[in-house]
């Protein structure tokens, strides 16, 4: 596991004594300074679809139809995971996120800076997708963004990138795009999810 802050990963060693961690019980902001967190479920630059099981502990490929999901589309354009600590809709899922940045192994934890979020209707449930940055400027691959408005003005074709990825996730007409909404919006949908 590897991430941002060393104190937190001997932190968890401690507590868990060399076991796989349970991410879902990680806090929502890290200890050290107080960001928001996003565990890498799906690391960039891949096209098969991977979550994390809370039963397991693991990171198990997406099935569909008895197979494992391969996004047919070009490879993901960031690091899609979730917010631990968040909860969403009768199936209680964690908050899904999307950190654009070089890729990064499952389970990486990493700080990161809400920049926007992106709102799927995928067969009329409606589902959030906070639009990260990492948080360390050392990760970031976008100089200087930190808002939607600077992502949108300074890198227009992002938004499109991000558009067709998610859209292709799904089977024709099976996802569509709800809306597109800035930092505020994205940081007030992690406290609403928040435990």
């Amino acid at each position: 596991m590897r991430y941002s802050g060393g104190f937190v990963v001997l932190l968890l060693s401690e507590l868990f004594g060399g076991c796989t961690p349970h991410y879902e019980e990680l806090p929502t902001f890290s200890a050290e300074r107080k960001l928001l967190q996003v565990v890498v479920e799906m690391p960039a630059g891949t096209n098969h679809a991977r979550h994390y099981d809370p039963t397991s502990h693991d990171f198990v490929s997406v099935r569909r139809a008895g197979l494992d999901l391969v996004v047919e589309f070009l490879p993901c354009p960031g690091n899609q995971g979730f917010i631990p600590g968040t909860r969403l809709g009768a199936a209680a899922r964690p908050l899904s996120a999307l950190v654009l940045a070089e890729t990064q192994p499952a389970s990486t934890i990493l700080e990161v800076v809400p920049i926007g979020m992106l709102t799927l209707d995928d067969n009329g449930v409606l589902k959030p997708i906070i639009l990260a940055v990492p948080a360390r400027p050392s990760q970031q691959i976008l100089p200087d963004v930190v808002t939607w408005q600077a992502l949108i003005s300074r890198y227009p074709g992002a938004r499109e990138v991000i558009r067709q990825w998610f859209l292709h996730q799904g089977r024709p007409n099976e996802i569509r795009i709800a809306s597109w909404k800035d930092e505020k919006a994205a940081e007030k949908q992690v406290k609403e999810a928040m435990n």
